[in-house]
């Protein structure tokens, strides 16, 4: 999929994975919409790279459905949708003091990082359905989700995230079958461990990051958010990819805790 000239949206544009995305596609050619709930920033993003903003929560049907709209109307065809817009949560099943999980946590983490990736994809790929094919195979346009290493092998404490990430593996092959008729490849990146502004500066920072990466195999660090970005452009770009979920992570293994 040429990228050139096709628009794209990014939810969770305005930090982290999904701006180093943004940036990656802007300067390939693509016209994107930084959809994000931080306003402030996601606009500064969209005015460098000379893109849009949409304000938008993922787990809002018609929020969701206003930023595609901002996409199609960008003057070039929607091609490309992209879903790194997530949360976070650390609680055990049963706590060390015996309570239960909260379940409006549990279900918080769902709706946003699980049901908030399927909203996008599926509101994004039904506009790329009303485009042309872009060439002769009658592809439309590429759907790439952001799952994590843990919805393979989560750890102690991490039972929703897990959940939700494993969530969007399980979606990805019967997603890819089902858009297959409108000219649409899904993949899905689980990330590892990677270095972005949520764990700070500074020493004790750099002293904790030096202990998430000590378990990845080769090369000895964190992945980086602007790797991440060149492995969407590759898995938009190389046709023949889809329905896979992709490791991205160094080799690590996550260990029980």
């Amino acid at each position: 999929m040429k990228l050139n000239g096709t628009s794209a949206i990014v939810s969770g544009g305005a930090s982290g994975l999904g701006e180093a995305t943004v940036r990656e596609l802007a300067a390939a050619g693509c016209q994107v919409v930084v959809a994000d709930l931080n306003a402030e920033r996601g606009k500064a993003i969209a005015g460098e790279i000379g893109g849009a903003y949409a304000q938008t929560d993922v787990s809002d049907e018609e929020s969701v459905r206003a930023a595609v709209n901002t996409a199609a109307a960008l003057g070039a065809p929607l091609r490309v949708a992209v879903s790194c817009a997530g949360i976070g949560w650390a609680a055990r099943t049963v706590g060390r003091d015996g309570s239960p999980h909260d379940l409006s946590a549990f279900r918080k983490v769902i709706d946003v990082n699980l049901i908030g990736t399927f909203n996008l994809m599926r509101i994004a790929a039904a506009q790329i359905a009303r485009t042309e094919p872009a060439d002769a195979d009658g592809q439309r346009g590429v759907v790439i989700n952001t799952a994590s290493i843990a919805g393979i092998e989560g750890q102690t404490g991490q039972i929703a995230y897990s959940a939700s990430k494993g969530g969007i593996i399980g979606m990805t092959v019967p997603a890819a079958r089902d858009l297959a008729a409108i000219g649409v490849r899904v993949n899905t990146i689980c990330p590892g461990i990677i270095d972005t502004p949520i764990y700070g500066t500074g020493a004790a920072s750099d002293e904790f990051k030096a202990k998430l990466a000590a378990p990845v195999v080769f090369p000895k660090r964190m992945g980086t958010a602007a790797e991440f970005a060149q492995l969407v452009r590759s898995l938009i770009e190389n046709d023949y990819m889809n329905a896979e979920t992709i490791r991205f992570d160094g080799g690590i293994r996550f260990q029980p805790k």
